[in-house]
């Protein structure tokens, strides 16, 4: 075998291994494969000859490349001998025959090309590894100083730690220094247990770290019980404390504080405002400052005030204390609360024209409710009991286009409250004279509320169809009174009309629009409602009812109102004439559905913009409501040695009622009518008093205090009547206002106190005291004027002067009891519970007789 572009030498050698020779030789190994499955391993050298260029000189020819076989084998036949290639350009003859002819120049200049491409990629690897061998020590010069980084950074931060472990031991050192003497060796131990190692392993270690040596991670030497329960020292296993160490959370605030010490870094202080109530707690007060309550609480013991953090401070304690804090304060009361409810400005370009609220005043049976009635064409007055108004009614009426809203208002003597709030809520007052009764005393006092309501007042002159009619009497007395009518030179405007005939119902009207345009009324109608309320009342199927009327802006379903003490969110609108309403303008009177509870009338209502401010004004006036009314009992009671004195004194007794009505006007009345008339001796005493029909609950108040029920315009239902006949309460109902205070009068006059009348009996004078056993003292007694009866009252003179009062146990005659002894006889007298008699004390006797009064 042979090859003809390299000289190569086949040796076969059995025992020679395969090895790698770089320089100028290469080896390798060939395994042969011949029949009936044997083979052959030879190894190959092959040795690199160079090319010689034309006209260069060759040298030697190189060996020949020989096949050495490995074992000892058949001697190698003459074909397997290669000749040495001659030089050229002698042609030589291969062992196959072959003939080598001359290398042309085509494929010297490739070989040419070759070499000199060869020596370009030797270049280029050279390079190459220049800078692979550049980039290599760049790199470890790089990783050596991460190494160093790495070891510097470790070393500050066990000086670090290092540094707070002396600055903790000196904190601690110092604490212990300043704390009593009752340290033991184990918080020594405990606090150097709780060193960190890092700290303690720099410390000792000194000199440069090694670059290449990362820093070791501190390893868990303790497990959860034990990190939590600390170090068990001596002392503390045989003091048996086994109370629970410092968590984790502490520790960790602990450090941390250490290390706002070490740099410096005080928490920065918000200053804030703090906004403060009349009263205010001091938790409340800590948090509003952002300041824990137990500084604040420090502060007061600085102070000398041992406080906790529920106890309530008043506002001035508490701006001191916000002020010593560094915040600013600012002081606000709990009537804060109604800010921005009421009288809120609206702008000129805002306001729109509203219908006059004309009020219909004047005297009882003047014929108020039948002109308004005559003006509405409808029947109202058959409906009120006895032909007299005794609930505000509130009406709309339309002329020439024009609405009119109008409030009748009661004439009686007990609805004062009612016509005060009429005049109170209305533009124009109507005073309705009788022109066959003149000028009368609710006149004079219609006359005065309107004057104080600062309103315009028409003089409607009725009956005028009557033949005692006297109209000019009418005005002349009324000047009295400085009301001057226009047919007397003066500006109020007058009007004859009659209200059963319907005369001159228009010219009413019409003045009423004249003077409401020299008004010119205007109101918002584009913002939330205001206005007052007319008359409540508790509606057995509606639950409380608010006749309200609008003043200014709009009241529309679904708004939140609140009106006195209660609030609600408008449910219903309902007009005069019992019709849905949507929506209520200016000057509408309507019934409101949905309010917690039944208001006041004459409250204010207003709405707000939420549930939340509404509860809150609600409840800020209730509470006052109570207050006031506690305070006003506390007035009205006293102390308890006052309540005796006084009922000693002054024997006043008390009627208590529970009085239930269809409206708040009317229970106002008649609580107004009862107060007036109470004495010295006797008064009505108002258990309860509201509006709503008779319930159990009544029932049960009125057991309790001893009162009896009134209903006005009311009933009972069925449970309270069955309680009530159970309980033996009476429940006394009424429709007239007169027929019940005349009542009420007729049973005060029992409560008071009858006569005393004392009658004069005997008297005896004492002999002889004896002591008997198992009775007591007994004073033998002579009669020396009138008799001696048994059961009759006594009293023990000694020198003129009353020493016992009281009652005989016992009158006898020698061993006999008996009823009475007369004058000149002598008998044995005995005291119930009183033995202090001696010789020559007198006993008189009398009989005391209670004679009944009248109111």
């Amino acid at each position: 075998m042979s090859d003809t572009k390299d000289d190569k030498t086949l040796s076969v050698n059995t025992k020679k291994t395969l090895t790698l020779k770089r320089p100028g030789t290469e080896q390798g190994t060939v395994r042969q494969n011949f029949s009936h499955g044997r083979t052959k391993a030879v190894v190959v050298e092959t040795k690199k000859r160079k090319f010689a260029l034309p006209g260069e000189k060759q040298d030697a020819p190189q060996p020949a490349v020989t096949l050495k076989p490995r074992a000892p084998q058949a001697p190698v036949p003459p074909q397997a001998q290669v000749a040495p290639r001659p030089t050229p350009p002698t042609p030589s003859v291969s062992r196959s025959g072959m003939v080598l002819n001359e290398l042309s120049n085509d494929e010297m200049e490739a070989r040419r090309r070759a070499l000199q491409d060869s020596k370009v990629r030797e270049v280029e690897d050279r390079k190459r590894a220049v800078e692979e061998a550049q980039r290599r020590s760049e790199e470890d010069e790089r990783r050596r100083r991460e190494r160093e980084e790495s070891a510097r950074r470790q070393a500050e931060e066990e000086a670090r730690l290092q540094a707070e472990a002396d600055a903790r031991r000196r904190s601690e050192e110092e604490a212990r220094r300043r704390a009593p003497a009752a340290e033991t060796p184990a918080m020594v131990e405990d606090e150097e247990e709780k060193k960190p190692r890092g700290a303690t392993a720099a410390a000792v270690r000194r000199g440069p770290v090694k670059p290449e040596v990362a820093a070791p991670k501190p390893t868990k030497t303790k497990g959860e019980d034990d990190r939590r329960r600390g170090k068990l020292t001596l002392n503390a296993a045989l003091s048996g404390d086994e109370a629970r160490g410092r968590s984790l959370s502490s520790m960790r605030r602990r450090q941390e504080k250490f290390k706002r010490a070490m740099h410096n870094e005080p928490r920065e202080k918000i200053m804030r405002e703090v906004i403060l109530p009349e009263t205010i707690t001091i938790q409340e007060l800590a948090q509003r400052m952002a300041e824990r309550a137990v500084d604040v609480v420090k502060f007061f013991m600085k102070q000398g005030q041992m406080m906790k953090p529920g106890d309530v401070i008043d506002a001035d304690t508490a701006e001191l204390i916000a002020s010593e804090f560094g915040h600013t304060v600012r002081r606000v009361a709990e009537s804060d609360v109604e800010e921005g409810m009421f009288n809120i400005e609206d702008k000129s370009e805002d306001l729109k024209s509203r219908p006059p609220v004309v009020t219909i005043m004047g005297h009882v049976d003047h014929g108020k409710t039948s002109l308004l009635d005559a003006i509405r064409n409808a029947n109202v007055v058959s409906g009120e009991a006895g032909g007299i108004t005794q609930h505000i009614g509130a009406y709309q009426v339309e002329q020439n286009g024009q609405k009119i809203t109008f409030i009748d208002t009661p004439g009686h003597a007990a609805f004062t409250a009612m016509r005060a709030r009429g005049a109170q809520a209305t533009d124009i007052a109507i005073l309705v004279v009788a022109a066959d009764d003149s000028v009368m005393p609710q006149t004079i006092e219609s006359i005065s509320h309107a004057k104080a309501a600062g309103v315009p007042i028409i003089v409607a002159i009725n009956k005028i169809d009557k033949p005692s009619a006297d109209a000019q009497k009418v005005r002349n007395q009324l000047l009295q009174h400085e009301v001057f009518v226009e047919s007397m030179g003066g500006e109020v405007l007058d009007v004859e009309v009659s209200a059963t005939k319907k005369l001159n119902l228009d010219k009413l009207l019409e003045a009423i629009l004249l003077q409401s345009e020299l008004l010119d009324l205007k109101a918002n109608p584009d913002r939330t409602a205001e206005g007052v309320v007319i008359e409540a009342k508790l509606d057995k199927g509606r639950g409380p009812v608010a006749t309200i009327l609008v003043q200014t802006g709009t009241l529309k379903i679904g708004d939140i109102v609140v009106a006195g003490n209660e609030w609600g969110r408008v449910r219903a609108l309902v007009d005069d004439r019992g019709e849905q309403l949507k929506e209520a303008l200016p000057s509408t009177p309507v019934e409101v559905l949905g309010l917690q509870g039944t208001p006041q009338a004459g409250d204010r209502f207003a709405v707000v913009e939420n549930e939340a401010r509404a509860r809150e004004i609600s409840e800020y006036r209730q509470r006052l409501a109570r207050e006031k009314a506690v305070a006003r009992q506390a007035g009205q009671r006293g102390s308890l040695e006052q309540m005796m004195s006084q009922l000693q004194t002054s024997g006043l007794k008390e009627f208590p009622l529970v009085i239930k009505g269809d409206v708040q006007g009317s229970i106002e009345a008649i609580v107004s009518a009862l107060d007036k008339l109470g004495t010295d001796e006797v008064r009505a005493r108002i258990v309860h008093a509201g509006a709503g029909a008779i319930t159990e609950s009544d029932i049960s108040l009125a057991e309790t205090s001893g009162a009896a029920i009134i209903g006005f315009n009311v009933r009972a239902n069925k449970q309270a009547r069955d309680a009530a006949a159970q309980n033996g309460i009476e429940i006394r109902y009424y429709n007239i206002i007169y027929d019940l205070v005349d009542d009420i009068k007729a049973a005060m006059s029992g409560l008071l106190s009858p006569e005393r009348r004392e009658t004069f009996i005997g008297n005896a004078e004492i002999l002889e005291v004896f002591n008997i056993t198992k009775v007591g003292k007994v004073a033998g007694c002579r009669v020396t004027e009138g008799k001696m009866e048994r059961g009759a009252g006594v009293r023990l003179i000694r020198d003129n002067v009353v020493i016992h009062e009281g009652t005989l146990k016992t009158l006898k005659r020698f061993k006999d009891e008996v009823s009475e002894v007369p004058g000149g006889q002598e008998c044995g007298m005995a005291f119930a519970n009183y033995e202090d008699m001696r010789v020559g004390d007198v006993i008189e006797a009398f009989r005391v007789e209670m004679v009944t009064r009248t109111l």
